[in-house]
């Protein structure tokens, strides 16, 4: 979308990769709420990503949430002028 990433999608694994909060800290905090379903990401942890077991104790609503919220923070770092419409 627009050049950027927003989320990595294991299909072999059943695992996703996103963007988890705004720092450091709050994707600390899914880390510590979901021990094992939640890990650093391999080579982007750095930037504050994460990866999500979805066929772990990650609830569905819970890796949605995750997704829109790297999807919008995907967004927000665009120009206005390559953000999608609508």
């Amino acid at each position: 979308m627009g050049g950027k990433g927003f989320a990595f999608i294991g299909l072999d694994g059943g695992t996703v990769s996103v963007k988890c909060g705004r720092d450091a800290t709050e994707a600390a905090e899914w880390r510590d709420r979901y021990p094992g379903g939640v890990t650093t990401s391999h080579y982007v942890g750095r930037y504050d990503w994460n990866t999500v077991d979805w066929t772990g104790p990650v609830p569905d609503d819970e890796v949605r949430e995750l997704v829109d919220a790297s999807y919008d923070a995907a967004v927000a770092a665009l120009p206005k002028s390559r953000r999608p419409t609508g």
